[in-house]
């Protein structure tokens, strides 16, 4: 290996070490899944699915990827008479552009939540080609509340009709109620995607409703929450198999990565067990007390708290906005990621910040280190306090904690 790449990887691995990360997308996967996502399945094309390959020599390569499906359905306690998962998908929205692909024609009519208001791009964002090639109808927050407006969601689908409703988000701190899109997913005849993205290790663990009695796909990356590499999954009802199957390939994708769903299968197992559950618990746990602790110091939290595992701060009160928020921060080496909050216009230049509990939860931290966390924000944010004395304190209380997964 070249000697500046592998310097690069030490030091990169050496910066994770030393931040608090509160960035609410990302997570540090066990060793197994780190240390199995580059293996030699990576050597074999392997176009098509199990029993019906384009290249030969995919026997082994076959048991692997059956092996991930069946976990998979069990590790959400799928019937797989009922359900049908494919674990081909690149990422979260790779899969959903197949799901629009399976399901709908160009410009069909489908039903997202709006970026600003905790949606994600490829819910039918301008940028993205969810709302090139369909015709995208957003729905957002209740003005007063700022939760999500599900009378809106429904008068919007009943004027609108739209071909497919997609409930999930990337910023939204409540819970989503799976059963009431559900309904109005069966009122106007849609298809509902769930999108679970963030939120499906929290599911897994029994701190969020599931979606899979009232959704017809759904979908999620296997990082985040779940633990997993940077990859993602499709389930759908049986009889949408073979739809989902051709969108996937050769529809969207050709050799899947088996060295990654090999990762995956190691995710789904480790995620079935009840170390896991106990971590989706203390995922939650920390969440609230980091949420109670900023209330207590005089932020502005979107909805006022959280229910999952991440939570948006609305900055006006403290005169600054999302991206010197996150850069004040990552100099005492703290990561928050800037975030729109409702009202905000330019997602370049937002008025919050996004945090979550999921990466520092798996390093070990509790309620204890969450509230200095809170602190260290207070003082970086409230009261001006240079970032390199908090850097130190940041970097000393790392030192014990990190020890735990580097």
């Amino acid at each position: 290996m070249n000697q500046n790449l592998q310097s690069l990887l030490k030091k990169e691995e050496q910066r994770q070490k030393e931040f608090i990360n509160l960035i609410a997308s990302e997570n540090y996967p066990s060793d197994d899944v780190t240390r199995y996502s580059g293996n030699i399945l990576a050597n074999k094309y392997a176009e098509g699915y199990p029993g019906r390959r384009y290249y030969p020599g995919l026997e082994i390569i076959d048991e692997i990827e059956n092996i991930c499906q069946k976990e998979s359905l069990k590790t959400f306690g799928l019937d797989s008479k009922e359900w049908h998962s494919n674990v081909q998908p690149y990422s979260g929205g790779v899969a959903n552009a197949e799901i629009y692909l399976a399901l709908l024609k160009f410009g069909d009519k489908i039903l997202g939540m709006n970026l600003a208001h905790g949606g994600h791009l490829s819910h039918g964002h301008k940028a993205n080609i969810s709302s090139r090639a369909y015709k995208a109808i957003a729905y957002g927050l209740n003005s007063k509340t700022n939760l999500i407006d599900y009378d809106e969601i429904e008068r919007l689908a009943i004027s609108e009709k739209p071909k497919l409703i997609i409930a999930g988000a990337s910023a939204y701190p409540r819970e989503i109620s799976f059963e009431r899109f559900g309904k109005i997913a069966r009122k106007v005849k849609s298809y509902l995607l769930a999108d679970i993205s963030h939120i499906a290790g929290l599911i897994v663990g029994g701190e969020h409703s599931s979606p899979f009695p009232y959704a017809d796909i759904v979908m999620t990356t296997t990082h985040k929450t779940l633990r997993g590499p940077r990859s993602a999954v499709i389930f759908c009802r049986k009889e949408l198999a073979s739809k989902i199957d051709k969108a996937v390939f050769p529809g969207f994708q050709g050799g899947p990565h088996e060295h990654t769903i090999f990762a995956k299968a190691i995710a789904f197992q480790e995620a079935q067990t009840p170390q896991f559950k106990e971590y989706q618990k203390q995922v939650v746990k920390n969440a609230k007390i980091l949420a109670e602790e900023l209330k207590n110091k005089g932020f502005n939290l979107v909805t006022g708290g959280t229910d999952n595992h991440l939570m948006l701060i609305d900055l006006k009160n403290k005169n600054i906005d999302g991206a010197e928020a996150q850069n004040i921060l990552e100099k005492a080496n703290i990561l928050a990621n800037r975030n729109t909050v409702p009202g905000d216009e330019n997602a370049f230049k937002p008025t919050g910040i996004r945090i979550g509990t999921p990466a520092m939860t798996t390093i070990g931290f509790k309620e204890k280190e969450f509230k200095k966390s809170a602190n260290f924000i207070n003082e970086l944010i409230t009261k001006k306090i240079a970032p390199e004395k908090i850097r130190e304190q940041v970097l000393e209380m790392l030192k014990i904690k990190t020890s735990n997964k580097f």
